[in-house]
């Protein structure tokens, strides 16, 4: 995991630290500036535009400060970042720009220096700090940086490393270092508390990554219950309908619900939000076997609903689906699942748009303020209750597969809302949890997404100090 203290400080006198100075396209049109930088912007042909750097020597010959293009700052929130690995080693003061701004790109200028290194024999990293000014507590940088990493090592890991059990050691390490508790359920003891689906679809494993059920809890009691499902699918070959070889060469990521919901619960406890914290994560890998779950099959679940199989594909519901009964029998005030659940979603928004349900338009509003103001986007989509029809069975309660193609996504949801208990408020995420292409502090790789909006919509459905 990144440490944030590896490239932010708190304010330090002591510390001798070489200004970065941001400027966009516009400001170079304007007249504040002196006529040294002026020089030197026409020598190095800095432009302003984001990932633009101009070294501007003092009087000795070393650098006196730095030029740091920022493009369009209401368009860009990486522009820091993206001028990050340009820098040499070293500690750097930003100018002109306000706490809250600061606070972003701050945790901007931090994940770009992020890397995933466990497997590298060399891992050496050059060390940029960027220096806090006076009365800023990095405390909360550190958090959200924390966090995003978390999520980004367990999915960056594959799945020899980060199977069941490992997932089990992260959670349990998770709440050993907070002061909570973690339990697991694991495998036949699953059907004897009645976990059935979670049991089937990871039965075909082998026993070292046996299917369980990780129930963190973290928290004061009394106070208002959060919970928060994540889907821990550690690698899906698709099971007896095998995914063809280029769908399921990024199969390791399939456990990134899981890393969400690990990394959310993280934030909160690191905060010391006033909540009463359950996380319950459904860890199985869905593998070929002679036991492997058929096609056709009918399997009761928790709530007692039973479902044919339609596609071993689809496992992620089913194990979802156990999970959210288990969650809605406490009735939280707010129900979170987060998973990498369908193809589909990708499709209609691309890699860096969660799919977002919700039956409460009120959480809604907090989500996409809290989306809005950490620049963290989501995109609600709809629980289109005609479509709900499209899961039907001719021998059983339901199928975990639509008859058709359309709307796969939103299905899914649906599928989920069933095992949602009646007036809980309920959000559904269906994440990517990988960016595909390298950008400013977004490597390729594992990524977080929506961690800090629904941080934030927490706090204001839950009426906390966040």
């Amino acid at each position: 995991m990144l440490d944030p203290a590896t490239c932010i400080q708190p304010f330090d006198p002591e510390v001798k630290a070489l200004s970065l100075v941001p400027l966009s396209p516009q400001d170079l049109e304007g007249s504040r500036l002196d006529a040294h930088d002026v020089s030197w912007i026409a020598a190095t042909g800095f432009d302003g535009k984001v990932g633009s750097v101009a070294f501007v020597p003092g009087d000795s010959g070393e650098p006196s400060h730095i030029l740091i293009g920022t493009g369009d700052k209401d368009q860009d929130i990486w522009w820091l970042a993206a001028s990050a690995r340009k820098l040499p080693a070293g500690s750097y003061r930003l100018e002109g720009v306000d706490s809250t701004e600061l606070h972003r790109l701050a945790v901007g200028w931090c994940l770009e220096q992020y890397k995933f290194t466990r497997y590298k024999s060399d891992a050496s990293a050059d060390a940029r700090i960027l220096s806090l000014p006076e009365g800023m507590d990095p405390a909360s940088i550190a958090t959200e940086v924390e966090a995003s990493s978390l999520v980004r090592d367990l999915v960056n890991t594959p799945a020899e490393d980060m199977g069941p059990a490992h997932l089990q050691d992260h959670a349990e390490a998770l709440a050993e270092r907070f002061g909570g508790s973690c339990s697991t359920i694991v495998g036949d003891d699953l059907l004897d508390e009645n976990f059935p689906t979670i049991h089937a679809v990871g039965r075909a494993a082998s026993e070292v990554n046996a299917p369980r059920l990780i129930d963190l809890r973290w928290g004061r009691e009394g106070a208002k219950k959060l919970t928060l499902v994540g889907k821990g699918v550690c690698f899906d070959t698709g099971g007896l309908d095998l995914k063809p070889a280029q769908f399921m060469a990024l199969m390791k990521k399939d456990m990134g619900g899981a890393a969400h919901a690990l990394g959310l619960a993280q934030l909160v406890m690191a905060r010391s939000l006033d909540v009463d914290l359950r996380v319950l994560i459904p860890a199985v890998e869905n593998s070929v076997s002679g036991n492997a779950f058929r096609p056709g099959d009918v399997i009761k679940t928790r709530k007692d609903l039973s479902v044919e199989i339609g596609n071993t594909d689809a496992e992620g519901r089913l194990v979802l689906c156990d999970a959210l009964s288990l969650a809605s029998e406490e009735n939280p005030e707010i129900l979170i699942d987060f998973a990498t659940l369908t193809g589909a979603a990708r499709v209609a928004l691309g890699p860096d748009l969660p799919a977002t349900y919700t039956n409460d338009d009120g959480l809604w509003r907090y989500l996409e303020n809290g989306a809005t103001e950490h620049n963290d986007p989501l995109w609600r989509m709809p629980l289109w209750a005609d479509y709900d029809q499209n899961l039907a069975s001719d021998i059983a309660d339901m199928n975990n597969i639509s008859e058709g193609s359309f709307a796969g996504s939103i299905t899914a949801a649906l599928y989920l809302q069933r095992f949602v208990g009646e007036g809980i408020p309920w959000v559904h995420f269906d994440v990517f949890a990988w960016n595909p292409k390298a950008r400013p502090g977004r490597p390729k790789g594992g990524a977080a997404q929506g961690l800090n909006a629904t941080y934030s919509a927490i706090t204001q459905k839950l009426g906390l100090d966040g």
